[in-house]
């Protein structure tokens, strides 16, 4: 075996240009098919931790996919409000550390406008326990101070200072906006790769405020002045849905049975992990289509192999019908095409792993900043390990073809010269 592996490598050697194409072939679509595998985890374990450390999210009574949906990912309308006052029912129980009011309802140009409170930036959570981080400014305190997520600054070319006016109502078609109570950037958030990039921040007490000359949707006489402001109770009556974070996890799914058989009004209270994985589950097409694209690429860069393989046999007749003048068997010819086929794909795979390393140690900082994601170069995960294994087996399957035509040739046919 040790002749026989000394022997395919001086003949890997002896068509080195060949051979540098066909590990470079395997190598860029290993690097696609493990950086595709990377990417897909941390994609899965960032949508997982988009809301870390928070206990339960309570909201009315809904499906738990669509309270998430609508809590979290600002997508979709809830069926209805939870009162101010069963708010604080729940931010006053025992054994509750915090809680973080959301209030959906406004936009401004195509992004979600979240009425909260100054403990949305001391407490939510993110990949872990990694929290809300300015790139400037800071978090609001005038009733007319807005905080905006990273994408809406950079899509719209916000600064500190710039004045805002925020619209009624969801939809991308403005159809009334409150244009008589804008508001002023004091604060950029860093990006976060969640839905928090893609949101515009404001107190609860501004929703109000901009909301106290309107009904039904309708602008009725003149906005109040900030002294008329300042003198109001700006208390919402009621709000989207709130965060929760308990003292002790033990008191879990006590709180959620308590929110879940409260009386006063119907509510729904989910765990944010078990909710993820359900919605996780239904997107989960996407992944296995990546993959798959991926996996083709793999393939393909096989089947070159094959064929570079293929092609040289017939200029290796000589050489096989020497081997096999010399005292090698069928079997040994076989073995030597296979082992090269296995040699060649093995070191596609490792520069493949390489390369993959590589882009990302360069690439992942622009990955973090860009989009989000946190995909660093490390050691291969065992996924990753099972798909290298899986491309070792489908080369030596590969292999198996040429190394199959070279053992049924004999002697005779090998010395012929063909014209």
């Amino acid at each position: 075996m040790n002749a026989l592996a000394k022997l395919a490598l001086a003949s890997l050697r002896n068509r080195r240009f060949t051979v540098a194409l066909t590990i470079a072939s395997i190598a860029i679509s290993t690097a696609l098919l493990l950086g595709v595998e990377r990417l897909r985890q941390e994609a899965r374990e960032g949508f997982l931790r988009t809301v870390s450390g928070t206990d339960l999210i309570v909201g009315a009574r809904s499906n738990p996919v669509q309270l998430l949906l609508y809590a979290v990912f600002r997508v979709g309308e809830p069926t209805n409000n939870v009162s101010w006052e069963s708010y604080r029912t729940f931010a006053e129980r025992p054994g509750v550390a915090w809680t973080i009011p959301i209030s959906l309802g406004d936009s401004h140009r195509g992004f979600r406008v979240v009425g909260t409170s100054t403990a949305y930036f001391e407490h939510l959570r993110f990949a872990g326990d990694r929290r809300l981080e300015f790139a400037e400014g800071r978090p609001f305190e005038a009733i007319h101070d807005a905080v905006v997520g990273a994408d809406v600054a950079e899509r719209l070319r916000y600064r500190i200072g710039d004045r805002i006016v925020v619209a009624h109502g969801t939809g991308r078609t403005v159809l009334a906006e409150h244009d008589d109570q804008p508001f002023t950037i004091v604060g950029i958030l860093k990006r976060t790769g969640t839905p928090v990039d893609q949101s515009v921040h404001v107190s609860l007490a501004a929703l109000e405020a901009i909301h106290s000359n309107w009904r039904f949707g309708t602008r009725i006489g003149e906005a109040p002045s900030d002294a008329e402001l300042a003198a109001m109770d700006l208390t919402p009556r009621s709000i989207t849905a709130f965060f929760v974070g308990l003292e002790s996890k033990v008191g879990v799914f006590a709180l959620q049975r308590a929110v879940n058989e409260y009386r006063p009004e119907p509510l729904s209270a989910i765990m944010p992990g078990v909710a993820l994985q359900q919605l996780w589950r239904l997107l989960g097409t996407v992944e296995r289509a990546l993959l798959v694209t991926a996996a083709c690429v793999v393939l393909a860069g096989l089947l070159g192999m094959l064929t570079a393989v293929l092609a040289t046999l017939n200029e290796r007749r000589r050489e096989m019908a020497i081997l096999r003048s010399v005292g090698a068997r069928p079997a040994h010819v076989f073995g030597l095409l296979l082992l090269e086929a296995v040699l060649l794909t093995a070191l596609g795979a490792l520069a493949g792993l390489l390369l993959m390393n590589g882009a990302l140690a360069g690439l992942s900082g622009w990955l973090e900043a860009r989009f989000g994601l946190y995909a660093a170069a490390g050691w291969p995960t065992i996924a990753e390990w099972r798909l290298l294994g899986l491309i070792l087996a489908a080369g030596l399957v590969a292999g198996l073809v040429p190394a199959w035509l070279a053992y049924r040739r004999s002697v005779a046919d090998g010395l012929t010269v063909r014209t």
